[in-house]
């Protein structure tokens, strides 16, 4: 494991047994397709999809190619998109940091281009704002994880999706400008954090 060390420490903290039986209910449609894709020595593709592609989709790609490297699942790719291209929010970003994670911005323009390094044998990931068909994401092969349900309501058939997978976070946005921000957002990255551990710890290798 590559993974960075206080990202490690982190992920070793967060407790899976405080998942509720509902939300695990949630999680099994995700758990049992990445295992299809183990058993069939097949790359898997997750392209976790919101509205604006701001906050949760960005959260739950970071963690879900955070967790496949902390238990050393090979072969999976994350992406994010939305139904409309926005920015991503700057506390997305402060709250992975405080996660250990390595953030530089590569261009400061309205929609900028963030490098998240999160293990030290892989290439950093590339956060911007897009749509789920943008050029950088799959075209085919793909599972189209939902985590919103505005996307999810609006955007009823995701072009070259194998599977769609429902799984909704409330969103962070409801703190913004309150002083509640920066707390309301460390949850939900947390939630997130704690749900895609639960989930790759269930995926028989």
């Amino acid at each position: 494991m590559k993974l960075l060390k206080p990202i490690q420490n982190y992920i070793e903290t967060l407790e899976t047994k405080t998942l509720s039986e509902e939300r695990k209910t949630v999680l099994q449609p995700l758990i049992s397709y990445i295992n299809s894709k183990t058993q069939e020595d097949q790359i898997i593709q997750l392209n976790f999809i919101c509205t604006h592609n701001s906050r949760r989709s960005h959260l739950a790609q970071i963690w879900a190619q955070a967790m496949s490297e902390y238990f050393a699942i090979s072969d999976i790719e994350c992406y994010s998109g939305g139904t409309e291209a926005t920015a991503v929010y700057p506390m997305v970003v402060k709250t992975l940091e405080n996660t250990g994670f390595q953030i530089s911005k590569e261009t400061s323009a309205e929609n900028p281009v963030y490098q998240i390094t999160y293990a030290t044998n892989k290439d950093p990931l590339l956060a911007f704002s897009k749509k789920y068909d943008d050029d950088s994401n799959p075209k085919s092969g793909f599972a189209a994880v939902m985590t919103c349900s505005q996307a999810d309501a609006g955007c009823p058939f995701v072009a070259g999706s194998e599977k769609r997978i429902s799984i909704m976070y409330e969103d962070p946005k409801i703190s913004d400008g309150t002083s509640e921000q920066k707390k309301v957002y460390k949850e939900r990255s947390e939630q997130i954090a704690t749900e895609m551990k639960y989930v790759f710890s269930k995926i028989n290798l």
